[in-house]
């Protein structure tokens, strides 16, 4: 459990407190273990080597081996950027991450170069030599779109590199990526 000293002021320990408990909202059962099959509404832990609350901007800037987990979702980052709303308590609106990102849930592991979690739309962008890997084999494109409600991914290619190759992806900007092909047992005849 986080623990923050006496010396912080009681705003920030309220909005620090708030930020732990997450989004509010009606529950969706998390079913599977894939990155599109989540349940957005769970509390949201984090943990980093620095933390400033901007309060006039209503947000939360984490940098240093940036940790934000939520339910089984974990997401790691160099720096990251909450942004949230204080209406009647505080709510997270946005989740903005840079600098290595890497997001994983059970045997999915998304990687690129920047990741947003938009809370209110439960979705996940991923931006920048995007590599989606698990049991089945991996997929690298420009852009990852992760929909959380409708379970959902899809990779955008970064068409405008007019044919120049990039980081791993063909000519063109195509997605790429290999299936993993189940090995069959062998039966004597």
């Amino acid at each position: 459990m986080l623990r923050f000293p006496s010396l912080v002021r009681p705003s920030l320990r309220l909005i620090l407190g708030a930020l732990l408990l997450g989004s509010a909202g009606g529950g969706h059962a998390a079913q599977g273990k894939g990155l599109s099959d989540h349940n957005s509404d769970a509390p949201v832990d984090y943990a980093a080597d620095r933390i400033e609350v901007q309060d006039k901007q209503n947000r939360v800037l984490l940098t240093g081996n940036v940790e934000i987990t939520q339910a089984d979702l974990q997401m790691r980052s160099a720096r990251t950027l909450v942004s949230y709303i204080n209406d009647d308590g505080v709510k997270i609106q946005r989740i903005d991450s840079t600098g290595g990102v890497t997001v994983t849930r059970g045997e999915e592991t998304a990687k690129g170069d920047l990741a947003s979690y938009d809370f209110n739309r439960h979705i996940i962008t991923m931006v920048g030599n995007v590599t989606l890997r698990n049991s089945s084999g991996f997929s690298h494109g420009e852009r990852l779109v992760i929909d959380l409600d409708s379970h959902h991914s899809s990779f955008v290619s970064n068409g405008s590199n007019q044919g120049q190759p990039t980081g791993g992806q063909k000519a063109g900007g195509r997605v790429t990526g290999s299936f993993t092909i189940a090995k069959h047992a062998q039966t004597d005849q």
